[in-house]
């Protein structure tokens, strides 16, 4: 068997709801066995109806104030047999931005924070894939935001492959953690009220299509 390859990112908080025939779940594996069962390798596209991102902040030092990002789109490499050489592209519109409040997306959206008119898009692309024990994978990159390119790593967990009876493209799902500093990204706004630590939930889904292609 092969070890199954790792994305990045994008994947957050939700777990993919779409049932899959005869699907590979990191779950199924029993403790004893160090490999992953086999998954294809290939070139996959974003899945984005199913691509997350959530990110997580303090307000107020009394609580975490959440937001969902949207409409991620992008690719991925997927080298089973040598995970470490695969590579992921990702592309997320900032304004799809929302939060439970119509007000504070859109203070989120002004130049004081995201400023989405000047900055429209974030970008990660991976730079390195570390294997970090049994359906993990420590994924290096670098995130532009708002203007600024820093590097960050995020924690990857392998959630399942399998093919999608609705289209049947074999699809491979990721969930992803991480945390950044708003203010090395040049969000300063408000230091003292919402916290500089930024923690990122990314559910990643990346579907394969027949004929190998991004489409």
């Amino acid at each position: 068997m092969k070890r199954a390859a790792f994305f990045v990112l994008v994947g957050l908080g939700t777990l993919l709801t779409l049932s899959f025939a005869e699907p590979v779940r990191a779950s199924d594996v029993m403790p004893a066995v160090v490999e992953v069962p086999a998954v294809e390798g290939g070139l996959y596209h974003v899945d984005g109806l199913r691509t997350q991102v959530v990110f997580s902040v303090s307000c107020l030092s009394v609580s975490w104030y959440h937001g969902l990002f949207s409409g991620v789109s992008g690719s991925l490499q997927l080298d089973s047999a040598h995970p470490e050489q695969s590579h992921v592209a990702l592309r997320l519109p900032v304004q799809s931005l929302t939060t439970t409040s119509g007000s504070v997306t859109e203070t989120l959206w002004d130049e004081g924070w995201l400023d989405v008119r000047k900055y429209p898009d974030a970008t990660f692309v991976s730079t390195q894939i570390v294997s970090d024990g049994l359906s993990q994978a420590k994924v290096a990159g670098r995130l532009t935001l708002h203007g600024v390119t820093r590097p960050v790593t995020l924690h990857v967990h392998f959630v399942g492959a399998g093919k999608n009876p609705m289209d049947h493209d074999y699809t491979v799902g990721f969930e992803a953690h991480g945390t950044i500093q708003r203010s090395a990204f040049g969000i300063r706004n408000a230091m003292a009220a919402v916290g500089d630590d930024v923690k990122l939930t990314l559910t990643g889904v990346f579907e394969k299509s027949p004929s190998g292609t991004i489409h």
